[in-house]
Formats: structure tokens, C-alpha cells, sequence
């Protein structure tokens, strides 16, 4: 499945280069702006620790291409922050940090719109596959024997035993594209993508299931051949 996607992102990106744009359906752009994660975790026994969202960032290069004037194929390349904060109650009070998740996501959506020429509004619904490419932690940790509290910030290491880097999961949203030029629209969009892989892998007896469910807001632009 995961494959299927990196083949269809490949032929939707390159289409318009290929075809020299001369179908007036064909469109590229760009959108970039702010995420907020949150991981859906059982903590079971572990009564001290806690898990809280964070906000980000996102990033992402698109092409479309319009069948009708009311549904389209829209596929992504995308880089973007699914961060977490961890943080500490009881004897470790005051250990607090948020981990910077980077990761590369390739959205495939079926893009459906509504309105007039100038001004439309839509609906994007479909998967995504992503990999989680990087970790960073900043933040503060606390050291009960003598009171002390270190800085963090430092790279995570990935343990091939524990962490699941893959994912796969729904992608979604709802925005609204105004059209400024013949050839030119900007749009503003609620994105929201739901994770069915866990981060964590099952390698403790107790079962530890974390799952990224985040929500984005963006704007961006296209060209429209």
C-alpha cells in the first residue's frame, strides 16, 4: 500500500512537467503553517509520567489534478512536526520536555469543491503514509537526590526494538481557495490526520499503544496550468 502511494506521488508531481501543463485541470503549489499533536496513550501503570500535545510546524509541496470542476486527485510531499511533551508528577516533578517530531508524509486525497469562480470552498479526504525521520528534546530534567535540574536538548535515539517509525493513517480537511489571477489561487485549509500505527512497539508485556492524531492549519498557493 505504502508503495502504491510513493508511485502515484511520483506520477502526480511529474504529470504537469511531462504533459508540458497543457491540460488546464493540471495545478502545483505550496502550503506551509502551524500543527498540534497529541498521542492517544493507555498509561497503565505508569502513574507518574504524563503525556501532553505540542504545536508545530508543517511544510508541503502539492499537485492536483481536476477531473471535473467540482473533484479532483491531490497528492503531497510533505515535512512536518508531530510533537509530544512528556512531563513528570510526584518525586520527579519537575522534569518537563517536549519531543520535536519530525516527520515525511505522502498525502493521496480526493479533493471535492463548491462555489463560485472566484471564491470556492472544499473538502480533501484520503491516507497518507509517513516516516518518522527525526526527534529532538528540549527541556528540563529533574534529579530528586540533591534538587538538581538538567537542561535537554539533544537528539533522540531511535531504538529499532522499540520505536515504530513507518505510519499510515487517514488525511483530511476542509478550506476555502480564492482564485486571484488567471492562473493563481491562494487558499487557507483545517487539516486533520489520524494515525492507525502505533509509535511504540509492542516489546514489553505490558502493552504501551501511542497514537499521533494531529490537527494543522495552513495556507498556501498554486499555479493553475
Amino acid at each position: 500500500m505504502k508503495k502504491s502511494l510513493f508511485v502515484l506521488v511520483a506520477i502526480l508531481l511529474t504529470a504537469p512537467i511531462l504533459t508540458g501543463g497543457v491540460h488546464a485541470q493540471w495545478r502545483i503549489g505550496a502550503a506551509g503553517g502551524a500543527t498540534y499533536n497529541w498521542h492517544s496513550v493507555d498509561m497503565q501503570y505508569q502513574v507518574d509520567n504524563r503525556i501532553a500535545g505540542a504545536w508545530g510546524w508543517s511544510a508541503a509541496l502539492f499537485t492536483q489534478y481536476n477531473f471535473k470542476d467540482w473533484i479532483g486527485l491531490r497528492a503531497e510531499v510533505e515535512a512536518m512536526e508531530r510533537n509530544h511533551r512528556f512531563y513528570r508528577t510526584g518525586t520527579y516533578a519537575g522534569t518537563n520536555y517536549t519531543y520535536h517530531n519530525t516527520y515525511i508524509q505522502l498525502p493521496v486525497m480526493a479533493q471535492f469543491s463548491f462555489g463560485g469562480k472566484v471564491v470556492r470552498g472544499f473538502v480533501n479526504t484520503g491516507v497518507y503514509a509517513g516516516y518518522w525521520a527525526a526527534s529532538q528534546q528540549k527541556g528540563s530534567f529533574y534529579v530528586p537526590m540533591g534538587g538538581r535540574t538538567f537542561d535537554v536538548d539533544e537528539p533522540y535515539i531511535f531504538q529499532s526494538d522499540k520505536d515504530q517509525r513507518g505510519d499510515f493513517g487517514l488525511a483530511g480537511g476542509l478550506g476555502l481557495e480564492c482564485r486571484v489571477a488567471e492562473h493563481w489561487a491562494i487558499h487557507v485549509e483545517g487539516r486533520c490526520y489520524y494515525s492507525f500505527i502505533s509509535t511504540v512497539k509492542q516489546y514489553m508485556r505490558v502493552k504501551d499503544y501511542r497514537y499521533n492524531t494531529t490537527l494543522g492549519i495552513q495556507a498556501g498557493f498554486c499555479y493553475i496550468f
